[in-house]
């Protein structure tokens, strides 16, 4: 069997296609190496001058070439053409990004330069560091954006503690969004990865082989890492072992736009995993589960979890879902959000005596149609298939809170659509 590299010889590299547009021809060299540094975009155009109308055949040698993202750089003694430059390339095209770069020392250009339509401004001053985290922001917001054709929805589980059931809810939740809608892709971001076993699979390659090869990373070689479940289902596995690299920002933004743009769902066990990758993968998402018990030590850690999120994005799109779920008495919903500060979005039934030897073997217990627990995590997926987005690139998603009164029980696992949905 070929080997990751192997696979991708010969292969053209992949990256954020990026058009360059200086007056200066030593700029123009410069800005070319602060892209092959970034190791997260190419150069596809290189020009020294501007477009001067809509006509003009650099906007058409841009566009022919597909390019992403137009870095225009702008003169400290005569910005006025790179800021005509940046109007007419925001008014004649369509989807590109415009950076500017140029000196920090200067307001007022800096000023008019984003009111033409340039969306980043970098310090030319600092290398390659101020190139690489725009790129990084454009990659982070093209993958969250949900409302073109081809853009994966992604969710995340957690555990709020070791044996919360993350991986089991994100295996079951997967197989369950594979077998409706198709063309999903488990990633195990686990500590260990052990969403194999779940899947009785064995894969000879993973999460770690992607992040290694990322320089070259394209569809057919992301295809060559993934194992395929019976269901459909397909796994990047994660590392037989604790694996010591942490990703970059830049990294884990190149390969979930790859995954976005390559699958129609994408679920990531994270498990008991709390790091700063944690916290990527939740400003990456759509919706952010943590999986908890009402017991203290769930509850309290789901608390500090919630902390931990707070200062990313990933904070608007946390949900907590109560696994092995039986109603206490006097304990209520209010009662688990108040200590917790985060808000319950599902709830799934005690089933320990069917999930244990569906673990065991290999068979997720979704498959098993008969079990109320399969009907729950079916539920599940719909509901995080069917959600409406929000503008800032999370889901509508609202459970409806258990009453106090005992004589209105809610189902398990019962949702409440949303005004916005209410009528689908």
């Amino acid at each position: 069997m070929q080997t990751a590299r192997e696979i991708s010889e010969n292969r053209t590299m992949h990256g954020i296609a990026v058009a360059l547009l200086t007056e200066d021809r030593e700029h123009l060299s410069e800005l070319q190496r602060r892209v092959e540094a970034t190791r997260l975009a190419r150069a596809v155009f290189s020009n020294v001058g501007f477009p001067t109308g809509p006509t003009d055949s650099i906007l058409r040698q841009i566009q022919d070439l597909r390019a992403e993202v137009v870095v225009i750089d702008i003169s400290g003694e005569n910005p006025q053409p790179a800021i005509r430059a940046i109007e007419l390339i925001q008014a004649n095209t369509l989807q590109l990004a415009i950076f500017a770069n140029g000196t920090m020392q200067q307001p007022a250009t800096i000023v008019a330069s984003m009111r033409a339509g340039a969306g980043e401004y970098l310090d030319d001053s600092t290398g390659s560091e101020a190139l690489l985290e725009a790129l990084t922001r454009f990659s982070s917001n093209r993958t969250r954006t949900r409302g073109g054709a081809g853009k994966a929805r992604i969710f995340t589980f957690l555990s709020a503690k070791g044996g919360a059931g993350a991986t089991t809810a994100a295996v079951n939740t997967a197989i369950a969004l594979q077998q409706a809608y198709g063309n999903v892709v488990l990633v195990d971001f686990a500590p260990v990865g052990n969403a194999q076993l779940h899947l009785n699979l064995r894969p000879t390659f993973g999460v770690p082989d992607a992040l290694e090869n990322l320089h070259r990373l394209d569809e057919s070689l992301l295809d060559g890492l993934m194992t395929t479940s019976k269901d459909g289902l397909q796994l990047l596995a994660g590392p037989l072992q604790p694996y010591p690299s942490v990703p970059t920002p830049a990294e884990l933004a190149r390969l979930f736009d790859l995954l976005a743009n390559h699958y129609r769902y994408v679920v990531v066990d994270a498990s008991s995993r709390l790091d700063s990758t944690t916290r990527l993968l939740s400003d990456l998402s759509n919706a952010v589960l943590m999986i908890a018990q009402t017991d203290v030590v769930s509850l309290w850690s789901a608390g500090r979890i919630h902390a931990f999120l707070d200062e990313g994005a990933g904070r608007n799109r946390l949900r907590m879902v109560l696994n092995r779920y039986k109603r206490i008495p006097g304990f209520t919903d209010e009662d688990v959000e108040h200590s917790t500060r985060c808000k319950v979005l599902w709830k799934i039934p005690n089933a320990y005596q069917a999930i244990s030897p569906a673990i065991d073997h290999g068979t997720p217990v979704v498959l098993q149609e008969s079990q109320e627990v399969s009907r729950s995590f079916r539920a599940l997926a719909a509901a995080l298939a069917e959600a409406s987005p929000t503008a800032e690139g999370g889901l509508d998603l609202v459970y409806a809170q258990e009453k106090t009164d005992s004589k209105k029980k809610s189902p398990t696992g019962r949702l409440l659509i949303t005004p916005a949905r209410a009528g689908q």
